[in-house]
């Protein structure tokens, strides 16, 4: 995971790293990666639970029960479970995007794989999201891991990001653009 300097990214590396080296002894690496995959699937979902983890008001206690009701109904491994609670208990699940993040990367990175973001103003059919793992594989010359999510505010297209790299196709980037065009040129927008 790429530390951005900041103690909230190398806090959650920290946790990441932790998690895999437990789901590693524990011979559960893809459970515990569909886990984390499902969670952070909920997370950008709900504008509730984003506010619950990082929500500093909230008691460790009904930040934990929350989380507990959530991974509940979702079907959460055991050991997930447990690695969440002890986030919860020590505050920290404001990091709980980083350490996913951190986690899956770590994976990615010891299968030989790249992860690529993609993320779209609609959900992606299978035979879509089959198209862009294609052309990522075909680009990139190795296996790739796609996390697909959904940001409605996109209007239509696509953000597709794979390490340094972005390709931003959306709609509210082509209609940003054309704002600051007409803006730079005079026109009345």
């Amino acid at each position: 995971m790429a530390s951005e300097g900041t103690g909230v990214s190398e806090l959650a590396k920290r946790y990441s790293i932790a998690l895999f080296e437990l789901a590693d002894e524990n011979k559960a690496l893809d459970q515990v990666a569909s886990d984390l995959t499902t969670l952070k699937q909920i997370l950008a979902e709900s504008a509730d639970l984003r506010r619950l983890v990082r929500s500093p008001v909230i008691s460790r206690s009904d930040q934990g029960r929350a989380m507990d009701a959530v991974m509940d109904s979702a079907g959460i491994s055991d050991l997930t479970k447990r690695f969440i609670g002890l986030v919860a208990k020590n505050r920290r699940l404001f990091s709980l995007d980083g350490m996913i993040d951190g986690y899956l990367a770590e994976l990615a990175r010891r299968r030989g794989e790249v992860t690529a973001q993609v993320t779209s103003a609609a959900p992606l059919s299978d035979a879509q999201l089959q198209s862009v793992t294609d052309a990522l594989r075909a680009s990139i010359g190795s296996k790739v891991l796609v996390n697909a999510t959904v940001d409605p505010a996109l209007i239509g297209g696509m953000i597709v990001k794979y390490g340094s790299r972005m390709v931003d196709t959306s709609v509210r980037t082509k209609l940003d653009k054309l704002q600051l065009a007409m803006k730079a040129s005079g026109g009345a927008v």
